[in-house]
């Protein structure tokens, strides 16, 4: 089965981490235009968007090259879908906000040719974790945030048992979103960043998450676009593939 077409441009990578021990892969569909890093579900690997026909469902916004995407491993396996203890999966969790930093965006800054090229973060489920955790950490890098379904606080997903430290502390967007200094990162949060945080009140959501991030911001005076979708849209890549047309085709402008 092809999971998209055979004529889009999908180019396979990978290294290995110096930071994690591990190889990561990397993929890019398309070949023109802004950059968004999907960050996968739960413990999915690099190619679970293709798989679950995320990337079918903007593919004429890929051949059209209004945007690329890339698509990497996500680390849960050794971190919170792990039988590990806790402490090593939040060290491991830090260490894969490196690679992510360090290694995976220079890596796409390179392939767009622009060293200072900030690039967009999304995820579904446990990747708007990832993906949130990215944009706040570095605005720097990021300039557009969209988590579907997501959940943004560690603690409140049942994650922790009472553990915390600064592992935990800078990788979990509810602890240290409240603290960002004033300065150039909240300027870039406040004045050139997109951040969309959707989520539905379907089966198996839990829109609540949502909004309790989305008064996090608030508080911190960080414009936002919260969307709940309805009762017809469950946690699952139907809903998903859905809010992803539809925010490539009319929210972000691409």
């Amino acid at each position: 089965m092809q999971f998209v077409d055979p004529h889009l441009r999908r180019h396979l990578f990978g290294w290995k981490s110096p930071r994690l021990g591990l190889h990561m892969p990397i993929v890019r569909y398309g070949h023109w235009g802004p950059a968004i890093l999907l960050f996968p579900t739960a413990g999915g690997d690099f190619l679970e968007a293709e798989r679950m026909f995320f990337i079918k469902a903007i593919e004429p916004a890929l051949f059209a090259g209004k945007l690329q995407v890339f698509s990497i491993d996500s680390i849960n396996p050794y971190a919170w879908t792990s039988k590990l203890p806790i402490p090593h999966k939040a060290r491991n969790t830090a260490l894969y906000s490196g690679c992510v930093e360090e290694e995976v965006v220079p890596y796409i800054r390179n392939i767009l040719n622009n060293p200072r090229a900030r690039i967009g973060a999304m995820g579904a489920s446990y990747g708007s974790f990832f993906a949130a955790n990215a944009f706040f950490r570095r605005p720097d890098l990021f300039d557009t945030l969209v988590g579907m379904s997501g959940f943004y606080d560690l603690e409140a997903g049942g994650e922790l048992e009472g553990f915390f430290n600064n592992d935990v502390y800078f990788n979990n967007p509810t602890s240290f979103v409240p603290n960002l200094p004033e300065g150039e990162t909240m300027n870039l949060l406040r004045h050139h960043s997109q951040i969309h945080l959707l989520s539905s009140v379907g089966q198996w959501e839990r829109p609540h998450f949502t909004h309790q991030f989305s008064d996090v911001l608030s508080r911190r005076g960080i414009p936002h676009n919260k969307d709940i979708w309805g009762h017809d849209m469950p946690h699952d890549w139907t809903t998903w593939r859905a809010q992803v047309r539809h925010y490539v085709g009319e929210r972000l402008g691409l």
